[in-house]
């Protein structure tokens, strides 16, 4: 490893130092309304938020900030340093790519996330006209053919290209791949509409007896040991919520002993970036419980995550 590495490992330190955290994130929760809530920001990667007319501008302005910080540090990274963060921040590609999709199915037109060097493919997705022409896009990148027209299976094959992705340039993150993929194939086969079973067996190499599982300890026991621990507990559909929490407490303490190691590895960079998502999510989690006075099934989510 270079000095870039160096470099780019203290700088994703310093831009934790930025992050809300979990006592302000709780203060949020306590504020009266989301424009009080927004207004404790200051001094946060998040103080640019624009309050907006929703809370869903507000979540998405928290989720742009992060996108921000992930392009800050790819810039200090050695050249060729940012596949694997390049990889990790595919998401918010992704959501660009859904929110395409439903634009070209009649939706808003939405801003997309800027993503600067972290983008792939989106210039030339930006500006397909039908979901056949964006599929071709796709085809030809690193995304590969979502083998299907439908917006719900092309979001799902995306999800499961993002995780092999990430599973394959930043392996430090793969048992969290491994956990999010079991639980996003148990939430498709028990909560679903049972619609994309043919993307199942294709992108997520899941068998027959895999897509005939209708219980949680079905669809474990069909699953990689790696990513089965995501459902340990899990007796009905109905918790999968609590599998996903548990995932981002697997995902906190991996990443705080990864951001602890050595400077001049991408250890310190991929726990990182698993901190700032976790930041997000709660202050987004946060934003939702102050928009809604407090009163809200959200409260336990955030209360699980701080």
């Amino acid at each position: 490893m270079s000095a870039g590495w160096i470099a780019g490992s203290v700088r994703a330190r310093l831009l934790l130092e930025r992050r809300a955290g979990p006592e302000r994130a709780a203060a949020l929760a306590q504020a009266t309304s989301l424009r009080d809530a927004v207004g404790l920001l200051g001094g946060t990667i998040y103080a640019p938020v624009a309050l907006g007319d929703s809370l869903e501008e507000a979540q998405r302005a928290v989720a742009a900030g992060t996108a921000l910080q992930l392009r800050v540090l790819g810039a200090w990274l050695p050249p060729g340093g940012a596949v694997g963060l390049r990889a990790l921040a595919a998401w918010f590609e992704l959501v660009n790519i859904e929110d395409r999709l439903a634009y070209l199915a009649g939706g808003e037109l939405r801003a997309p996330f800027e993503l600067g060097i972290l983008s792939s493919v989106w210039e030339a997705a930006s500006t397909a006209q039908s979901v056949a022409e964006l599929r071709r896009v796709l085809s030809g990148s690193s995304w590969g053919d979502p083998g299907s027209d439908d917006p719900q299976e092309i979001g799902l094959a995306l999800r499961l290209a993002w995780a092999r992705r990430v599973a394959a340039q930043a392996p430090e993150a793969q048992p969290w791949v491994a956990g999010a993929i079991a639980i996003l194939v148990a939430e498709e086969l028990l909560v679903g509409e049972a619609r994309t079973a043919a993307v199942l067996s294709g992108h997520a190499d899941l068998s027959q007896a895999g897509l005939a599982a209708r219980t949680v300890a079905d669809v474990r026991g069909q699953l990689p040991a790696q990513g089965a621990w995501a459902l340990e507990g899990i007796g009905e559909p109905a918790d999968l919520w609590r599998a996903e929490l548990r995932w981002w407490r697997r995902v906190e303490a991996d990443a705080e002993r990864l951001v602890r190691g050595r400077l001049n590895s991408r250890d310190v960079v991929v726990g990182a970036v698993g901190l700032y998502a976790l930041d997000a999510m709660r202050v987004a989690t946060a934003l939702a419980v102050a928009a809604a006075g407090g009163s809200t099934a959200s409260r336990e989510v955030l209360d699980a995550l701080c």
